[in-house]
């Protein structure tokens, strides 16, 4: 998947979730995702728990929250 695909999948709209960033026609947020990921849960038992994701989903998912970070700024704290 190209690097900005996942603009085509993600969808960021004040009326939905509060404006947290979804997987488009869902309400399936997309740290729900990460979160997930992040505590070792299969992508197929991700797949399994929401049947309206894809693979696709799961990896524009990841793509979003890597451009997010990577625009980030961190100061150090010491």
């Amino acid at each position: 998947m190209a690097q900005k695909a996942w603009l085509q999948r993600i969808e960021i709209n004040p009326e939905i979730m509060l404006g947290k960033p979804v997987i488009r026609g869902t309400r399936i947020p997309v740290e729900i995702i990460v979160r997930k990921l992040a505590q070792k849960i299969s992508v197929e038992e991700i797949l399994r728990d929401y049947p309206k994701l894809t693979k696709r989903d799961i990896q524009a998912a990841l793509l979003y929250a890597a451009d997010v970070l990577s625009d980030e700024e961190v100061l150090p704290l010491a």
